[in-house]
């Protein structure tokens, strides 16, 4: 008589099945990123580079170590670590001295997210939240950002041109606002990775080519900033394409983890991102926002999901289970 007995294997659901690993969607997140990497790099020289692999070095060491001490699997190959590294370097100055990065690397990577049981227990994003821990602990650092197109030495940044990024000129004036092409091509003053919104989208339309990210929360993001930018008799063209929205909106507003998981609830989170990003610049006394938006987002997430979710089918309602 033949044996079924291994010939049914029952799991509990979700009952999906993909293609995606995550190692393949980390990977196309890395792919994506690389153009507005290669745009700082242009603009602001090659320590723009070197900064980067320094972070991503970093985080990857910091995560095998972690690892190591309490014989947990190595999970490096997931390249969950290399794009933290990445975002990190993409939202710092150029002129940011390595040391500090690296100890926002170790923030982002051991306090952030290895604390709390590693990839996808995080409840915030660890790029942003170590770019929150650095701009709190070395303000004048993350905030000295050099006139594109100066030349920063590799291991100092003595001897260059400070300017001021387009939404400090906004809002404290001190020079003339740069055009709407230079916004869009990068050549403005900023972080390595936010300068440049053109780099950005080809990055974003390689993510939902790759179906890695739904646009749900990008569009309702940029449009609430567009709308309250506009009716406050303000640019809100110029809103969206200066400072980091583009680079947030895309790439860590769409977080798998720290993001709700319906669509509503996607939109919901865009509408928050971009109503608390303009009262951050509109009367907050820092010129950007986009930071603490997403993150003050993450944390109400849960409560998202709680109440905008799907209709769980079979569920018996209290009030009849107790009759």
């Amino acid at each position: 008589m033949k044996n079924y007995e291994n010939e049914l294997i029952v799991s509990h659901s979700p009952h999906i099945i993909t293609p995606m690993s995550t190692s393949r969607i980390m990977g196309c997140v890395i792919i994506a990123l690389l153009p507005s990497l290669i745009a700082g790099t242009i603009v602001m020289g090659v320590r723009a580079l070197i900064l980067a692999a320094v972070c991503v070095a970093s985080c990857v060491l910091f995560e095998a170590l972690w690892n190591r001490l309490l014989k947990k699997e190595n999970t490096i190959s997931d390249l969950s670590a290399a794009v933290t590294g990445l975002l990190i370097a993409l939202n710092v100055p150029v002129t940011l001295p390595f040391y500090m990065a690296i100890i926002g690397c170790f923030f982002a990577i051991i306090i952030v997210k290895q604390f709390f049981g590693g990839i996808g227990h995080n409840f915030m994003n660890p790029a942003l939240a170590a770019r929150a821990f650095l701009l709190a602990s070395w303000a004048g650092a993350m905030t000295t950002f050099v006139e594109p197109g100066e030349v920063v030495h590799i291991f100092g940044n003595a001897d260059v041109i400070t300017s001021a990024t387009p939404l400090s000129v906004l809002k404290n004036g001190g020079g003339d606002l740069p055009s709407y092409s230079q916004l869009f091509l990068g050549n403005v003053g900023g972080s390595i990775g936010e300068t440049s919104a053109l780099a950005i989208l080809i990055g974003a339309a390689f993510l939902v080519y790759k179906k890695v990210i739904k646009l749900n929360t990008p569009i309702s993001y940029l449009a609430t900033l567009f709308i309250l930018g506009f009716i406050s008799g303000g640019d809100g063209l110029f809103q969206i394409l200066s400072g980091g929205v583009m680079l947030g909106a895309f790439f860590m507003a769409t977080d798998y983890t720290t993001t709700p998981t319906t669509p509503a609830g996607q939109v919901i989170f865009g509408v928050g991102c971009g109503l608390v990003t303009f009262i951050i610049r509109k009367w907050g006394g820092y010129p950007e926002g986009v930071t603490y938006a997403i993150l003050l987002m993450n944390i109400v997430t849960p409560l998202i999901d709680k109440y905008i979710r799907p209709k769980t089918f079979g569920k018996i309602k209290e009030a009849v289970a107790n009759e």
